[in-house]
């Protein structure tokens, strides 16, 4: 297997996102839950995604999976390694989006780097530097108040400069606009001044394709899936790939249906909203979670008793008011890391009862559901949402699964029925 494109992903569902756009644009695209080891059987592809936890964990534990992934990918023939990182630049000033980019590019031996979240597709727009969510700010949107990576700054000049040790300069609109021969003498410019990174502006699809051209042609580069998208579109314009049948038409996996929302985002709190129309939703107490394990065999109970009969959601999302309550009281680590094993937990006991349908909501949540269960890699099936595909468990010993892996603030209002629909 010769790679045309490999990625590194921080986050699972970020993962899926990315995958789920690669494949839309061509490339046949699976994706791993970390480094694959040798034994498992992966189909011949153009692209791997490898999903990695490394988003809130210490830098120095991300740059070393990181740097095992990169390695990998690039013993697999891939000449480009995308760094996935989430649209909204999720990232302390301590990192860990600029200390992975520094240990990537060092080793990659490019002299500088295009940085963009920019995903016109998902409301994430970079102008002038600035990370916009929709007509307003980053730092101005509900997205400023996630749990763990509060973004209060939507300049990622600064941004990405308080937490690299390369100096970050900016290709702005205008330079995009000119084309990709502006933009490599941009790029020449910022790297002959000292600069190992540079933000670049995209604002429509084109613009990703512009730049996804003059990256292409190094050996790395840093963003959001709308990065992904404009590599694997010149990709496919230099290649002539054919897109691939998706996982969605293997056979239909059935069974009941769990769906479990641990994102406290104001998106996954409207659509459990939603679901409670037309599905038995339990919320759970993050408290009791956090003090204790009843909450668990509590929600054992429920789901046996409804399960049966219809889809069943089970959420311990919470208001940001209540998020930072809880976390004032019990610490950030210890309040997030229970309610994520918790959650775990309960998807764990479902699936030895049988279940293999899961949808799950939430960054967080995801990794740690995914993690417990051991499944090492899926193929990308139909779109549920944007960015956010059917996914198909491969080389996993407990068999078939059909899985949704969910970031909080993606897909609609009726989210999980539209999962369920495109889940056989």
């Amino acid at each position: 297997m010769t790679l045309a494109l490999g990625c590194i992903a921080d986050d699972y569902t970020g993962a899926s996102d990315l995958a789920n756009t690669l494949t839309r644009c061509g490339l046949r695209t699976v994706q791993t839950i970390g480094v694959p080891d040798d034994a498992l059987d992966l189909p011949d592809v153009d692209a791997v995604v490898v999903s990695l936890k490394s988003r809130s964990i210490e830098a120095s534990e991300a740059v070393t999976k990181s740097h095992a992934a990169d390695r990998w990918l690039r013993g697999h023939g891939a000449a480009h390694v995308l760094f996935k990182i989430c649209s909204t630049f999720d990232s302390t000033d301590a990192g860990n989006i600029g200390p992975v980019m520094d240990a990537l590019r060092d080793e990659s031996g490019d002299a500088i780097v295009l940085v963009t979240p920019a995903f016109p597709g998902t409301g994430r727009t970079v102008f002038q530097g600035n990370l916009f969510v929709g007509s307003v700010p980053l730092n101005e949107s509900p997205l400023k108040d996630h749990p763990l990576n509060p973004m209060h700054d939507s300049n990622l000049v600064r941004v990405l400069a308080r937490q690299s040790r390369a100096k970050i300069g900016l290709i702005d609109l205008a330079t995009v606009a000119r084309g990709p021969d502006a933009i490599r003498s941009r790029l020449s410019e910022l790297a002959l001044s000292g600069n190992g990174a540079a933000i670049a502006d995209a604002v429509f699809d084109p613009d990703l394709e512009i730049i996804g051209q003059v990256a292409i042609a190094n050996r790395l580069s840093v963003g959001a899936s709308g990065m992904g998208l404009g590599l694997a579109r010149a990709i496919v314009a230099s290649n002539g790939n054919k897109v691939n049948a998706s996982a969605s038409d293997a056979k239909p996996v059935g069974g009941p249906v769990v769906c479990l929302a641990g994102s406290c985002s104001q998106a996954t709190l409207a659509q459990i909203a939603e679901a409670e129309k037309s599905m038995p939703v339990l919320r759970l107490d993050p408290e009791k979670i956090v003090t204790g394990n009843t909450e668990v065999e509590r929600a054992l109970d429920w789901a046996r008793a409804h399960i049966a009969d219809k889809p069943v959601l089970i959420a311990s999302s919470s208001t940001p008011e209540q998020v930072s309550a809880l976390q004032k009281k019990h610490g950030r680590d210890k309040a997030g890391h229970a309610i994520e094993q918790a959650m775990a937990a309960i998807c764990e006991r479902l699936v030895d009862a049988g279940v293999r349908r899961m949808v799950i909501a939430g960054g967080e949540t995801s990794g740690a559901v995914v993690d417990r269960l051991g499944i090492p890699g899926f193929l990308v099936g139909a779109e549920i949402a944007p960015g956010v595909p059917a996914l198909r468990a491969v080389g996993w010993p407990r068999g078939n699964a059909v899985m949704a892996l969910k970031s909080g603030n993606f897909g609609g209002p009726d989210f999980f029925n539209d999962a369920i629909r495109l889940m056989p």
